[in-house]
């Protein structure tokens, strides 16, 4: 067995953000009635949001926004990109979010295979994300997945953020793990792959989209499901 600890990020990656997403903002649109200020669709509403969104957690990885800016500024851009009128109570749509989003419980394809198929092959499975520790905790307990880890660390409990060394180094000495036997596992290339590279880790690079980069992952898969021949 040549790693002994598997690090894995939590959205994207493992729980299904993109669909769980939009069955919050289904409902959002549905129970809020956004349809009156002017959003034409629930399509359109969806897929503003979760441009918007990447764009702006691509911004926190790369230091240029604070998570505070995010949950404050991500539906009134929405808004305005869909040229709709923002509502008075537009504050509520973010809590209302926020309420619904933890608790879907959707993994990725292959997801729940892949842990499954780690817990038995004797692996010890961490979490490393740049989520907040309520909402991250929320995501596990509703998709079930939470006896999988021995450690959950977020960027609360480090006091850093991917791809920052500061949060590799505390995630390895929380497991009591050393780099040459220890992967990241995840789909963002700068927080989880060059993050875990510049710390000497090996990586899996989650890459349904086939993206391509000037460096190289480890391993650069396609479906989760693959790992299962790495491992």
């Amino acid at each position: 067995m040549k790693y002994r600890h598997l690090f894995f990020d939590l959205d994207h990656t493992l729980w299904d953000f993109e669909k769980n997403s939009s069955e919050s903002l289904e409902e959002i649109f549905h129970t809020l009635t956004l349809i009156q200020y002017g959003v034409s669709s629930l399509d359109s509403f969806i897929q503003s949001f979760l441009k918007i969104n990447t764009a702006l957690w691509d911004a926190f990885d790369r230091g240029k926004v604070h998570h505070t800016y995010i949950r404050e500024n991500r539906f009134k851009m929405v808004f305005e990109e869909l040229g709709a009128q923002l509502p008075p109570n537009h504050s509520e749509i973010g809590e209302a979010y926020l309420r619904t989003l933890p608790d879907k419980k959707h993994l990725l394809e292959g997801a729940l295979d892949l842990l499954n198929y780690a817990n038995s092959a004797g692996y010890a499975m961490h979490i490393i994300t740049n989520g907040f520790n309520e909402i991250q905790a929320r995501k596990i307990a509703s998709s079930e997945i939470g006896h999988f880890f021995e450690n959950i660390i977020t960027f609360e409990t480090a006091n850093a953020k991917k791809p920052d060394p500061k949060i590799f180094a505390y995630a390895l000495e929380t497991a009591r793990a050393v780099p040459s036997e220890s992967i990241m596992i995840g789909d963002n290339w700068i927080a989880d792959i060059m993050g875990a590279k510049q710390f000497g880790i090996d990586t899996a690079y989650y890459n349904p989209a086939g993206l391509r980069f000037d460096e190289s992952p480890t391993y650069d898969i396609r479906r989760l499901e693959e790992l299962m021949l790495i491992l």
